[in-house]
């Protein structure tokens, strides 16, 4: 039985997207399962797109989920270089054995001519496919004579090579998520394998690398689902063994309607990325809003996968042992905020105390104050439970380390009486006069004076809250 090796292999045009990250992932828990490996390899032949700091952002995505990496640019490996860019050199002898084998050939068409086409098909409400219906009224080997293509070839005409797609054949493949599908390639295009500017195009390159590093499992997103004849069909001219494919469903908005995007994070204030992203047009991350890397990938283990149990918290080692492509759904996923919340708030309470007072400390002094850690454990101990995220300690806490300098109004409407101001001095004068500061003592000496005074419970103490806190809120 072949090793299972598998890949996550993005493009560094911008910052990785969260349904990323779930690719990255369910391929790492795929080869933990199966005691396989998990490589990354970088796509980089997209020389437009190319954004400096991409790759980078990659990588350190990972490693803040805790994704492993077992061959990649920086662990190395025998199936190297993992750098697309650095691995041109090793496309054009496959894309030639195909034009060799009649499988491809070179196109000259210029990119106004394939416009003017498209445009003219618009017109007729059809769609332009460059195929076997029309390449051979097109400008390329097949459609002129040897000759004159080589010329063209010779004086360095700008060309294309494309893979020529069989006119008509009822094609069956399949699918570990989807089952068998089928499809008639005369609805299929000539794709291009190879560009004029000398690199190829994903089709070929990732094809050629998985055959190279020996990957058993393709393990991508559905976006991918309609090249999968074509790929198939590469591997069949190449005469290949194909591996097994498995294509992920789409994460979708919260309202189930379309593909989650950074401007649905922007408009409902979630974030859409791992990380923060510093360039361009930069980006809110999980990490930096103060998310756990355990609760992030909790949650998004559960976005189009689930284990056939009522189970819902676990940790990368039982996703592991539970993990298995046959249970991961065909449909889209619903992103549900506030469901990351909740992961995020039960993974804040598993930590003690003290890890919480050490890294509530951290916001602390950023805000100019400095406090020990046990009065911090204490402070975090009353407040804990409110909380889904260590910064906002601070929103339930504030008043521990600053007196109120604001009231709210409808608050004091409500709690403030024309007697308040003496029952809370006589307050004052009760708890300056407890010599052993202890919750059971304070509680049990406040409880005796309003009792004895006859005075209402909830009034005094609802005043009491209101001067310290400037609210109702509060432990």
């Amino acid at each position: 039985m072949q090793p299972v090796r598998v890949r996550f292999a993005p493009s560094p045009t911008g910052p990785l997207h969260i349904g990323g990250v779930r690719t990255a992932l369910y391929n790492y828990l795929y080869a933990k399962k199966n005691k396989g490996v998990f490589i990354l390899r970088i796509e980089d032949t997209d020389l437009v797109r190319f954004v400096e700091g991409a790759e980078e952002y990659i990588i350190e995505s990972l490693k803040w989920c805790g994704i492993k990496i077992d061959e990649g640019i920086d662990e190395g490996g025998n199936y190297g270089p993992y750098r697309q860019s650095d691995r041109k050199q090793i496309y054009r002898q496959y894309a030639d054995i195909l034009v060799d084998k009649g499988d491809a050939y070179y196109a000259f068409d210029t990119t106004d001519k394939l416009e003017e086409l498209r445009k003219s098909a618009e017109k007729e409400g059809k769609t332009f496919i460059y195929n076997g219906s029309v390449r051979s009224k097109l400008h390329n080997s097949l459609s002129i004579p040897e000759s004159r293509w080589k010329d063209l070839l010779k004086r360095g005409e700008p060309y294309v090579i494309r893979y020529k797609m069989p006119s008509s054949e009822d094609f069956h493949f399949d699918d570990m998520i989807r089952g068998q599908m089928a499809v008639n390639t005369s609805t299929l295009d000539d794709k291009v394998l190879f560009k004029s500017d000398g690199m190829p195009t994903y089709h070929l390159a990732h094809l050629v690398d998985d055959h190279l590093m020996e990957i058993s499992h393709v393990i991508r997103g559905e976006e991918w689902l309609p090249s999968l004849p074509l790929h198939f069909m590469l591997y069949r001219s190449f005469g290949w063994e194909t591996p097994l494919f498995a294509h992920l469903p789409l994460l979708l908005k919260p309202d189930g309607k379309g593909k989650l995007s950074k401007r649905d994070g922007d408009k409902m204030g979630f974030p859409v990325f791992p990380l923060f992203w510093p360039y361009g047009e930069t980006a809110k991350g999980y990490r930096e809003e103060g998310y756990y890397p355990e609760a992030f990938v909790n949650m998004l283990a559960l976005l189009g996968w689930n284990p056939g149990t009522e189970q819902e918290i676990f940790s990368i080692d039982e996703l592991i042992n539970s993990f298995s492509i046959e249970r991961v759904h065909k449909s889209g996923s619903r992103f549900d905020p506030e469901k990351a919340r909740w992961f995020n708030h039960h993974y804040l309470q598993q930590r003690s105390n003290n890890q919480l007072a050490l890294e509530f400390r951290d916001y602390l002094r950023a805000q100019g104050y400095h406090h020990d850690i046990g009065d911090l454990e204490t402070i975090i101990d009353l407040v804990k439970e409110r909380v889904s995220f260590v910064k906002d300690i601070w929103n339930e806490a504030d008043f521990f380390f600053r007196s109120p300098d604001k009231y709210d109004r409808e608050v004091i409407k409500k709690r403030w009486q024309p007697e308040t101001p003496a029952q809370l001095l006589e307050l004052k004068s009760v708890l300056d006069g407890i010599d052993k500061f202890t919750p059971e003592i304070t509680e049990q000496t406040v409880k005796s004076w309003i009792t004895e005074k006859g005075y209402n419970a909830g009034a005094v103490m609802n005043a009491f809250r209101l001067v310290i806190v400037g609210a109702s809120r509060g432990p």
